[in-house]
């Protein structure tokens, strides 16, 4: 008869194996925080003067809020 044990890590989770995943799961969070940053810039680049003040902003302002700084 077979017996499981199921005590064991999961394998990979420390060593190299974990390490170089931590690596990508950074690179990969840098990338799409980049991106989003890049989107909300974007959108508020687009909007007249009047519309970023109509919701509290300026345009010196959107670099700001696109990097997630201030009390926006």
């Amino acid at each position: 008869m077979a017996a499981l044990d199921t005590t064991r890590t999961i394998t990979g989770s420390n060593g190299l194996v974990g390490r170089i995943a931590a690596v990508y799961n950074a690179i990969a969070t840098a990338i799409v925080e980049w991106n989003d940053a890049r989107v909300t810039r974007n959108a508020l680049a687009e909007l007249s003067d009047r519309e970023l003040e109509d919701i509290g902003l300026t345009r010196s302002d959107i670099d700001a809020v696109a990097a997630g700084k201030g009390g926006f």
